[in-house]
């Protein structure tokens, strides 16, 4: 966790490629077996590191996925438990809001709303804190901005037009 922080504070500094470089290289070291809070923690700060949306969009959902992971093994600890434990429930909000920005980047809003919508139902798990309220807040700025990109709908065919 400690070389991902170093990583991140590449990233926050602006120097994505090396941040990038650095994230790819722990990915390497733990792949697709490494302890699942690493995995959605490495992948969720790979896809900010990606100039690529498909890619960025790739790495959330292998976040997503670690998330659902960590998730499931932890819940073995509390059987009988329908909906995730409550260490990962506050992942989601950030992770869904991720995908959302994602499929929006990719021009996709339906997919974009599905996980806007999935994001808005997990904040319940946020604390009333700065990561909190910056989740939320940025929940609602995407909202704002798919309303406003909406428009009024989709016009006639010119041979329609009266």
């Amino acid at each position: 966790m400690t070389r991902i922080g170093q990583a991140v504070i590449l990233l926050h500094a602006g120097d994505r490629e090396e941040a990038r470089n650095r994230l790819g290289e722990i990915w390497s070291e733990i792949g697709e077996q490494g302890e699942s809070l690493h995995r959605c923690t490495l992948a969720h700060y790979l896809a900010d590191a990606q100039d690529d949306p498909a890619d960025e969009l790739a790495w959330d959902l292998r976040a997503l996925t670690a998330a659902e992971g960590l998730g499931e093994r932890l819940g073995k600890a509390l059987p009988g438990r329908a909906e995730p434990h409550p260490a990962v429930r506050v992942f989601y909000p950030s992770l869904h809001l991720s995908l959302a920005a994602d499929y929006v980047k990719l021009r996709r809003p339906e997919a974009a709303r599905i996980h806007l919508a999935r994001a808005r139902a997990a904040t319940a798990a946020l604390s009333d804190d700065g990561y909190g309220n910056g989740v939320r807040a940025a929940i609602a700025r995407l909202e704002r901005r798919l309303v406003a990109e909406a428009g009024p709908g989709p016009g006639p065919f010119p041979e329609q037009s009266p």
